[in-house]
This record gives structure tokens, C-alpha cells and sequence, in this order.
């Protein structure tokens, strides 16, 4: 069984202008994800996919391989994950490198511990999972409160209980968000699948303060306090 890790990181954000690289509590955001890869010990290879030569450069400087830099028309503003990934995975194939497990670490979620892969990993593992990503308990729950706008403007709850209302946020069911962390997928069902859903698709839960996904400068500005104040301890 070998396992690829990747690590997609596009020059282009908008949010926060050069993300990827911006120095955060004295490294570059990337370098994070990156040492903590490379010292994990199940992976076969890690490599680095960006369209930036500049990422490229960091992304060596801690230790990562960049086989290649990733065509422009995969590194637009609408380009989907999957195909990223996908093109880093038949690039190697192509060069007689073959893997049977693909997990892809987000370069923008740096507080994600050693932990948090191995207990996604097990769960792949242990469930011959399609596919594994990670989650946490997500703040607003849409069966008590979060609400959408209906044709006229008038706001409904996003989803409903058969049971009826739902008075507060303990008895409602249990939802997550998506925290953009880790990513695991067999090989085969990443390179034909359209979407990250299957029915053989499991998660792994993580804690809210490990899940930060850097989105905006507030996220960048929180997740450095964080750091600098040891609240959270990563690997």
C-alpha cells in the first residue's frame, strides 16, 4: 500500500494576497502542513502543487518535492480540487510512480495535529471508505438556527425535524462543517469520481480549535494568536 500525500497551494488569493507564503508566527503558512507531513511517517511521497514559482521555491526550502508547475488553466478561481489533485496524481503515474491512497493535507488549515491523520487514516482503513474528510460540530445548526429566505423574502428554518420544532441547539440532530483539513480517497475513486460524496464516504472529527480554515486576515490574525499563545499546541 503506498500512500501520496499532496498539498494543492494556488499563487492567486484573493482574500489574503499571497496566503501561502505570508509569514505566520515566524514561517510561511505552507511550511506548517508541510514539516508536519514530512514528519508523519506514512506517507510514500509528498509533493507540492502550485502554479506559483515562488511557492514552488518555499515549499523545497522545508523539505517538499514540486515535480512540476501546475498549468494555469488548473489554477483559476473556479477550478475544483479534485482536478488538482488528479493531475498531480496521473502526472506521477505517467512517470511510472503508482499510488493506492491520495491524501491531501490543506496548506490554509496549519492547526491540524499528527493526531488528526492518523485518526482519519484509521477510519479509511478500518471502514474501506471510498473517501475520508475531515470535520468539527458546526456552530449554527440548520434544524434550530439557521434560516433561509423563501421567494418573498420571508425567513424558514433551513431544514425541519418530522418530529416537529426544535427548541434548542442540544436537541436538534447533530451536523458538522466541513473544516478543509484532510482529505483521504482511494486512489481509483478519486481518479473517476465527480464529488467528494458516496455512499461509502466517512469523516473524521476534529476539534473547533484545530480546524480554523484561513479564509480572510481575521482568520490569518486568529490563528496567529493562537500560536503565539499556545492554545493550541500542534506537532
Amino acid at each position: 500500500m503506498k500512500i501520496l500525500g499532496t498539498i494543492c497551494a494556488r499563487g492567486g488569493s484573493k482574500g489574503v494576497p499571497g496566503k501561502n507564503i505570508k509569514m505566520l508566527n515566524g514561517k510561511p503558512l505552507i511550511a506548517y502542513t508541510v514539516e508536519q507531513a514530512l514528519k508523519w511517517d506514512k506517507l510514500d511521497k509528498l509533493i507540492v502543487s502550485t502554479d506559483d514559482e515562488e511557492i514552488a521555491g518555499v515549499a523545497r526550502q522545508y523539505g517538499a518535492e514540486v515535480p512540476f508547475i501546475r498549468p494555469k488553466e488548473l489554477a483559476a478561481d473556479n477550478t475544483g480540487k479534485l482536478e488538482v489533485i488528479r493531475h498531480a496524481v496521473k502526472y506521477l503515474e505517467d512517470r511510472g510512480e503508482v499510488f493506492d491512497i491520495v491524501i491531501d493535507m490543506d496548506a490554509t488549515a496549519p492547526l491540524r495535529k499528527i493526531e488528526d491523520l492518523e485518526g482519519a487514516l484509521n477510519v479509511f482503513l478500518q471502514n474501506d471508505a471510498d473517501n475520508v474528510y475531515t470535520v468539527c460540530e458546526a456552530h449554527k445548526n440548520p434544524y434550530f438556527n439557521m434560516v433561509e429566505l423563501d421567494i418573498d423574502d420571508k425567513a424558514r428554518l433551513s431544514k425541519t425535524c418530522g418530529e416537529g420544532q426544535i427548541f434548542s441547539r442540544q436537541t436538534a440532530p447533530k451536523v458538522y462543517d466541513m473544516n478543509a483539513s484532510i482529505y483521504i480517497y482511494k486512489k481509483d475513486f478519486l481518479l473517476r469520481t465527480k464529488t467528494i460524496h458516496s455512499d461509502n464516504t466517512m469523516v473524521y472529527i476534529m476539534p473547533q480549535e484545530r480546524s480554523i480554515d484561513i479564509d480572510t486576515p481575521l482568520d490569518f490574525k486568529f490563528v496567529e494568536f493562537l500560536l503565539k499563545e499556545g492554545v493550541v499546541d500542534i506537532d
